[in-house]
């Protein structure tokens, strides 16, 4: 290959730029995916990093350093900076240097690579408190109970652990797939569904059945957890961000599984039924009734032998739930998320105690291919009326970002773009109650938020779905998990900061496949903190590829 043909390059920071117009593009970019992440695809150059935690995640689907070096020589159009592969190679040394494996009933047997390793883990407290035996020349035990949180604890320190142990396969318990749904359309999975499975079952090499799969809203994340569910046959623990997509799994499993509802169990406020596919809450098993009382449900973990937990939206999984997912590592765990960023910066538990992320498809490659919508994207810039903008200068930090989020001009150009749009579905999403109440009030249109009871919100999304509503006003409550296939347009009124999670996942809204093109509106005020957390939010979104325009109306445009 020519020097001039090869497109990438790396740079030495870690970031590796792929020229998108290169006849050696989709050859180059599958070879560098399971070792970088994507964090830029714009239209020409896309962006991919080398962090440690991509080089853990490639290490535990079995690439070596050799093989990484080897792809990057091959596809580099310049010498690959030393400082890269020098950190590529440590990385790539951390993950194995510490083993876990089954040492008797109860036990754990740490294998450490290393004299200075060991005493180092061995000083800190918790390890040492928990220390039953030392085994030479490098080893110790550790209780089984202590699987998740020893992980935790190492990978804080930079040393992933290779764990070892093996899985519990849970009580058997067959789930097939259909051939056609119960309306008697046809069903088989797209290829990227099988390999996203396929991948979850070889991810963490000799380990097997542990990992997160990365896919973006609408492409079909729920029947890639039915695939595994249906290879794995075992009981399963379902766990979701809401009501209403604890009844969409429901539905889905209905649909394209042979299970039955006598086979399916929905563990929410109204319901604790226990069957052997169960469906509830992260809500459900982080409620207490006081701040320091148990966890009223998080016996369900241990209700039933399951052989498979799946976590849906894996990217919110609440701290409480990490902590409980460390004491039931001993079951095969499915992550399934649009999106692996947390603005918490806590990826690494996401690795540590669901799994390494063992499939991921560009948002962008799938919209090509018809798989997700095409979507434009537009921010709208107003003023703050001026009334505002005294109670503006002098507020705080956070009362600024309110005030300029609940910018009542807001409401004149969403009823423009609304008149724009009159044929198509349209879903207002916003931050604010208040701000959402009176949206709704001036529309005419029904409001759903955290404190609709669930009943009512699924009659709600029903009628969206089948027409009956042209206009839904949401809370951040349909952030996550909501299927509302026929929704073209998302008018973005406020949102929760700079958050990129968020961002994604409310144009995912409007990216289920359908003949017309999608848009998505933020509208923004002027001059304001929110301003500025809007162009980190949609800088975003541009990065994904999404065709991105900025518009500034005036008071004599918002008054018309």
């Amino acid at each position: 290959m020519k020097t001039s043909d090869k497109p990438v390059i790396v740079q030495s920071d870690g970031s590796i730029l792929l020229e998108v117009m290169s006849p050696r593009y989709e050859e180059a970019r599958d070879a560098i995916l399971p070792f970088a992440e994507l964090i830029k695809s714009p239209e020409y150059v896309h962006t991919y990093r080398i962090t440690p935690l991509s080089i853990w995640n490639a290490a535990a689907i079995g690439l070596t350093f050799d093989r990484v070096q080897t792809t990057l020589m091959i596809f580099s159009r310049y010498e690959i900076p030393e400082g890269v592969l020098f950190r590529i190679r440590d990385a790539f040394s951390r993950w194995d240097a510490i083993r876990l494996l089954r040492h008797g009933d109860g036990v754990l047997k740490v294998e450490v690579r290393s004299r200075e390793l060991l005493e180092e883990i061995t000083a800190k407290p918790f390890v040492r408190n928990a220390l039953i035996d030392q085994i030479e020349p490098l080893g110790f035990t550790i209780p089984e109970d202590i699987r998740g949180r020893f992980k935790h604890l190492l990978i804080k320190i930079g040393y992933p652990v290779n764990d070892l142990v093996g899985y519990d396969p849970g009580d058997k318990f067959p789930v097939e797939l259909r051939e056609t749904t119960l309306a008697g359309q046809r069903f088989t999975l797209r290829q990227y569904q099988t390999e996203g499975a396929d991948n979850f079952w070889v991810g963490g090499g000799p380990r097997g059945g542990q990992g997160i799969v990365v896919l973006p809203c609408g492409a079909g994340k729920t029947v890639v957890g039915m695939e595994v569910m249906s290879k794995a046959g075992t009981y399963t623990l379902i766990l979701c961000t809401n009501v209403s997509a604890v009844r969409q799994w429901i539905s889905e499993l209905l649909d394209k599984t042979t299970l039955t509802r006598d086979d399916i169990g929905e563990y929410t406020g109204n319901k604790k039924e226990i069957r052997p596919v169960t469906i509830t809450t992260y809500q459900m098993l982080t409620y207490r009734k006081t701040r320091n009382a148990p966890f009223e449900h998080m016996k369900l973990m241990q209700a039933r032998n399951w052989g498979l937990l799946i976590y849906d939206e894996v990217h919110v999984v609440p701290a409480p739930v990490f902590r409980a997912t460390t004491e039931i590592q001993a079951k095969r765990r499915l992550g399934l998320t649009a999106t692996l960023i947390r603005e918490d910066g806590l990826e690494e538990d996401t690795f540590t105690l669901v799994g390494p992320k063992c499939y991921d498809v560009p948002w962008k490659e799938l919209e090509v291919k018809g798989f997700i919508a095409e979507a434009l994207c537009y921010e709208i810039r107003l003023p703050l009326p001026p009334e505002k903008e005294m109670e503006y200068a002098l507020a705080s930090d956070r009362s600024q970002f309110r005030i300029a989020s609940e910018n009542v001009y807001k409401d004149r150009v969403m009823k423009d773009i609304i008149r724009k749009h009159a044929d198509e579905p349209i879903l207002v999403i916003g931050q604010y109650i208040s701000q959402l109440k009176r949206i709704a009030a001036t529309l005419g249109a029904p409001l759903i938020t955290g404190a609709t009871p669930n009943t009512k919100r699924d009659k709600l999304y029903e009628a969206f779905r089948s027409g009956d509503i042209p206009v839904l006003v949401v809370s951040k409550v349909a952030n996550f998990a909501i299927d509302l296939p026929d929704a073209s347009v998302a008018i973005q009124v406020s949102g929760t900061f700079g958050s990129r999670q968020e961002e994604a996942q409310r144009l995912g809204r409007i990216l289920r496949p359908k003949e017309r093109i999608s848009t998505f509106y933020t509208l923004v005020s002027q001059r304001t903190t929110e301003e500025e957390f809007a162009h980190k939010r949609q800088i975003f979104l541009a990065e994904q590829g999404y065709k991105y325009r900025i518009e500034e109306w005036t008071l004599d445009e918002i008054n018309l």
